[in-house]
Parts: C-alpha cells; structure tokens; sequence
C-alpha cells in the first residue's frame, strides 16, 4: 500500500475529520462554519483540519481573515480503488470457496 494510502486512511480513523470531509461534500465552507458542528477549542479543530490537508484530502485558501476550504477528490478516488481491487479479490475467494 502506498503511503498515500496510509495518510488517507490514518485521517479517515478519527470521527471529527469524517464529519468534516461529510460536511465539505456539500462544497466550500469556511473553518468557522466547519468548527461550530464540533465540541472543541479551535486549535484542537485547526489539528483535524492539518491531518486532512497533510493526507491531501482538504485545500484551504486564506483572503484576509477568513480561511475557506475545499474537499480535494484524489485521495478519495484513489482509495476508492484501492477498497474495489479488494473487494474483487475477496469475491474471487468466496466464489472459490464456494466450488469446493
């Protein structure tokens, strides 16, 4: 598994950043709009957001005061994929089993 995987996945464990990635599906959203769903101090917030951007899976973009951001689709397609190529392996496998 690639390492892009491996940063897609470690950000998709944590319950905060799904939320953040369900709410960015809606499209763009500033951080205050996106932190006001979430019980937590704002920096503790800025840290899920970090993880998301460092996994690829969120690009912000700062005018004056206000940070806007938006979901990246990539690494989501590419695990997408990734799942799919398991998902047939594993289908392979039960349908052999099944012969038996």
């Amino acid at each position: 598994m690639s390492a892009e995987l491996d940063q897609f996945f470690a950000a998709m464990a944590d319950p905060t950043r799904r939320a953040v990635i369900e709410q960015l599906t809606a499209g763009r959203a500033t951080v205050s709009a996106l932190a006001a769903s979430h019980d937590m101090a704002l920096p503790s917030f800025m840290r899920h957001l970090k993880v998301l951007e460092d996994a690829g899976l969120v690009r912000s973009v700062k005018k004056g005061r206000v940070r806007t951001c938006v979901i990246e689709p990539r690494p989501l397609i590419e695990a997408q994929g990734w799942l799919e190529w398991q998902r047939a392996v594993w289908e392979g496998r039960n349908d052999a089993t099944d012969q038996i």
